[in-house]
């Protein structure tokens, strides 16, 4: 049986792809800085691992790994800009001790575990060239958040290339479901619902035509699914081979969700829009042939659908899963 240890486990996307591995029966090791909620213990039975975010005992973590997600970063772009050095600190260098504990292991064992990154899908490519953006766009990163990824990213090349270690890169667009925490503020799809069901003003950073790619986090998922389980012929021998763009390959400007928040979800949030950022890239939808082809994916919801079950999911009563796993 093929262990997966997650890292980030406890969080948005861990904890979906922990409950559909374990559903097809896999066996699946949490780890997370924090301890799951109860209902995220309900509903994931798997062992957990507490991760000491100042002194991770990778070795620990890691030893009954057949293959290690790695979801786990603590910034987001706002929070990386304001404090890269926490960002760089927390995230990027973590994540390379995380890679030596692999290659010490590699030498100890002869065993080398699978790695699933999970990286952005828009930060990465910074401004880009055409719409939609394929693997093969240069980085560009303008933020913080972006070049700590795209950092992460040549690192995990790097022992690709020098060590042998099957590390597998998802650039994932804007994720949103049932299950991000709305403290967060991690997505506009995510926060413009979360404050329209409070009642609270949404607040849109120039004049809501910025445009981006937004996937639901079943189709996401199954995408993460099918890029562990891909066979690694299909993914030849370089690193370039093994990066996928993860999104709907459609775009939704920020007033095109709040057009399906009043016309669809029949909600009437309060908008202010103010002063633009200089670190929000205008466009950003990605080209996603290259996993239709090779990890034989497609993304199953439009927008329009997505944001419908997301809303009925938040009202229900798993709050924090969504419920597209159960027939996916």
């Amino acid at each position: 049986m093929t262990t997966h240890v997650i890292l980030g486990g406890c969080g948005f996307i861990g904890r979906h792809v922990a409950l559909a591995l374990l559903r097809r029966g896999d066996s699946v090791i949490l780890a997370d800085v924090i301890e799951p909620a109860p209902m995220i213990a309900e509903m994931v039975p798997a062992p957990f691992r507490l991760v000491d975010v100042a002194a991770p005992d990778w070795d620990g973590i890691l030893s009954d790994a057949d293959i290690v997600h790695h979801y786990a970063w603590t910034t987001i772009p706002s929070s990386a800009n304001a404090d890269p050095l926490a960002d760089f600190d927390t995230n990027l260098r973590e994540t390379v001790r995380l890679l030596e504990a692999l290659r010490h292991r590699k030498l100890k064992t002869g065993h080398i575990p699978k790695v699933i990154f999970s990286s952005s899908g828009g930060t990465v490519y910074g401004p880009i060239r055409h719409t939609p953006v394929h693997e093969g766009h240069p980085y560009n990163p303008i933020n913080a958040y972006g070049a700590s990824k795209a950092a992460a990213e040549i690192y995990l090349a790097s022992y690709r290339a020098s060590h042998g270690i099957d590390c597998r890169i998802a650039r994932i667009s804007n994720p949103y479901g049932a299950g991000q925490n709305p403290a967060k503020r991690q997505g506009a799809a995510s926060t413009f619902l979360f404050q329209a069901l409070a009642n609270e003003t949404i607040s849109i950073w120039g004049d809501g035509s910025v445009v981006r790619d937004y996937i639901h986090i079943a189709d996401l998922t199954a995408a993460l699914i099918a890029l562990t389980d891909a066979p690694s012929q299909n993914l030849q021998a370089t690193q370039e081979a093994a990066i996928f763009n993860i999104g709907s390959g459609e775009g939704v400007s920020l007033n095109g969700i709040l057009e399906v928040l009043r016309d669809r979800l029949d909600l009437n949030p309060t908008v202010e829009y103010e002063a633009g950022r200089a670190f929000d890239v205008p466009v950003s939808v990605l080209d996603i042939s290259k996993a239709r082809r090779l990890l034989n994916w497609s993304p199953r919801l439009s927008f329009t659908d997505g944001y419908a079950r997301m809303f009925r999911d938040v009202r229900g009563k798993t709050p924090l899963f969504s419920t597209l796993l159960d027939d996916s």
